[in-house]
């Protein structure tokens, strides 16, 4: 099938029905699970441990008492740690595939292309933690003195992740704390824990030791209250979540009581500008590729496709035909590009989206529904022209397989409406966004951010990431997961 080979599912090695702290397959200790659904079908995949707040706090002693040790291990140890879990990883690529086509409802192509991206950062940090250095600089205060400074790990990191990239989230933001010599913590979603368990096995494998890497799962009921202790506990130094602005800000108040680092990768409201000097066919086959990759539930998908008025109804035209080609069913199917949304709740909102956008004067042109002879998941891909600005699907990220077409003229009414930024105009014109106050990712002449991208400080996007004085700054996002400390001072030698 498509260069893949799959077994039954319930013999998948990385199949697992327990978290993992301290080394140790667990359960919870109130013995509570819960279900994990696969969203194309109904069926449940698997019953993992369903765990409470008593269950975190083991699991941040655990990530504590192991901590002292792997901080102190040399970086050539840390590296080759990594480079067995790279090669672990392409051992067990159908595997994972599988896991992740399978509990979140992704395209082969999409969750095989996941895996692959995990691996470059296990493959990049193991690389990248050799260059883990400090500095020397003279004092402005003291010219016949120097001030040395270490980049140590910054401690116990807990890592909040999210259901629509299960694997390659985890990847992005573990490796680059194990490479700096941080233990981690991880809650995976609660629709998507079977590939963080997959993961923890696979890290168990290549030898780190206990307690370094630990998993916490709970159903969203009890997402807070992990979450909450979590935030409130003075042994976890670093949290980093990616997911809803809401969330994050409730996260960002709840670890102020303890002071920690954060790292917040926020709800995003991408507008894609396509202007009358673009490649209307590149343009067109790029935004197909952006919107409606893994059904439109990813954080940098284009939200709001805004299109010259001088080239708007070729263009319209031309995307209608590409969103037609689109074939949506069953994941496992290599010949299906978009698979189901991830639950009810994703399907109501984008419907309400969908609705707002006609009864305010939108123009349906494709889809518009959920295709119930597949699913009561499988959203048909969409497409809707003439959309307004103060609609939903431009005022909220949708996440969903909907493209919403607005008409502009001039470069001056299109950048009013993107309120927020201000400033001049990076990058190339026909994919630019203004930048004064916020830093923004601008992609040029590439679909997706990399291991040695590192994202900016984004408002509501992304918080924390870089330090305002600079003295965090090292390649990616390690600078998230190791301090600069100023060691000692000593007089300048003669």
């Amino acid at each position: 099938m498509n260069g893949f080979k799959f077994g039954p599912f319930e013999e998948n090695p990385l199949l697992f029905n327990k978290a993992f702290i301290g080394g140790k397959w667990v359960d919870a200790i109130c013995k509570d699970t819960f279900e994990v659904v696969n969203p194309a079908t109904g069926e449940v995949l698997q019953y993992v441990p369903n765990m409470t707040g008593e269950d975190t706090v083991v699991a941040i002693e655990a990530a504590s008492e192991a901590q002292h040790n792997w901080g102190e291990t040399t970086l050539k140890e840390r590296s080759q740690l990594l480079k067995r879990l790279h090669e672990l990883v392409v051992k067990y690529t159908d595997h994972l595939v599988q896991i992740v086509t399978l509990e979140g409802g992704k395209p082969l192509s999409d969750s095989k292309g996941e895996v692959s991206k995990s691996n470059i950062f296990h493959e990049w940090y193991a690389e990248e933690v050799k260059r883990i250095q400090g500095d020397c600089m003279t004092s402005v205060q003291k010219p016949d003195t120097q001030l040395l400074y270490l980049r140590l790990p910054i401690g116990v990191a807990a890592l909040i992740t999210p259901w629509n990239a299960p694997l390659q989230m985890i990847s992005r933001k573990a490796a680059a704390a194990l490479a700096a010599g941080c233990c981690v913590i991880v809650k995976p979603a609660e629709d998507t824990p079977l590939s963080a368990l997959a993961l923890a096995y696979l890290i168990n494998e290549a030898g780190f030791p206990p307690g370094v890497f630990n998993v916490v799962t709970c159903e969203r009921e009890r997402a807070k209250l992990v979450s909450t202790v979590l935030c409130g506990s003075s042994l976890v130094k670093k949290l980093s979540f990616t997911g809803s602005t809401v969330t994050g800000k409730w996260l960002y108040e709840k670890c102020s009581q303890t002071v920690k680092k954060l790292s917040l990768e926020l709800g995003g409201n991408a507008a894609f500008i396509v202007f009358e000097s673009a490649d209307i066919a590149q343009a067109v086959q790029a935004v197909t590729d952006s919107k409606f990759r893994n059904g439109g539930q990813t954080c940098i998908c284009a939200n709001r496709i805004l299109v010259q008025d001088s080239i708007y109804d070729e263009f319209c035209e031309k995307l209608e035909d590409n969103v037609r080609k689109i074939q949506m069913g069953v994941p496992m199917n290599p010949r299906n590009g978009q698979g189901p949304l991830i639950n009810k709740r994703a399907v109501q909102k984008v419907q309400s989206h969908v609705d707002d956008a006609i009864q305010q004067g939108g123009v349906l042109r494709v889809g518009g529904k959920v295709d119930h002879s597949l699913g009561e998941l499988f959203f048909e891909p969409t497409l809707i022209i003439d959309v307004p600005a103060h609609a939903l699907l431009h005022e909220e990220e949708t996440f969903g397989p909907v493209a919403a077409v607005t008409k502009f003229s001039t470069e001056d009414e299109v950048v009013g409406s993107l309120r927020g930024y201000q400033g001049e105009w990076a990058g190339q014109r026909g994919l630019c966004l203004r930048n004064q106050r916020e830093d923004v990712n601008i992609f040029c002449g590439c679909k997706y951010p990399t291991a040695s991208t590192q994202f900016s400080r984004i408002i509501y996007a992304v918080i924390g990431e870089i330090e305002q004085d600079n003295t965090e700054v090292t390649p990616a996002h390690q600078q998230c997961r190791a301090e600069l400390n100023t060691v000692m001072d000593f007089p300048t030698p003669p």
